[in-house]
């Protein structure tokens, strides 16, 4: 138990002070709004739980890589710019798919309501 006391203090953290974090939260929020209210399948829940988990997940991530480069240097550093950015795409590239499959799950089902 000792090990998800600190997990929980480090998510609990990233929701205090994360703005983004807070953002994918949302998201996800609306997405399990939807996706009971559209009553999608299991295979869609499947996919979007482990998008949106690699989502989070990587906010966390590169919220971690700023504080650590932050504590190396709060100065103008190009070295942790170009990490910092690297790190800031990966949550893009990430967050770009978990758009496109949100697209694929909820699109026909939202074509099949209301057209």
């Amino acid at each position: 138990m000792f090990g998800f006391n600190h997990a929980f203090r480090g998510l609990f953290q990233m929701l205090r002070s994360e703005r983004n974090f807070k953002i994918h939260i949302l998201a996800f929020l609306l997405v399990v709004i939807l996706g009971f209210s559209l009553s999608i399948s299991i295979q869609d829940w499947i996919s979007l739980f482990l998008v949106s988990g690699l989502v989070m997940s990587l906010e966390i991530i590169n919220s971690a890589i700023e504080k650590i480069c932050d504590l190396y240097s709060t100065e103008s550093n190009q070295k942790i710019k170009i990490i910092k950015d690297i790190s800031a795409g990966a949550v893009l590239i990430a967050a770009l798919f978990a758009v496109l499959i949100g697209i694929l799950v909820f699109y026909p089902h939202l074509v099949e309501r209301f057209l």
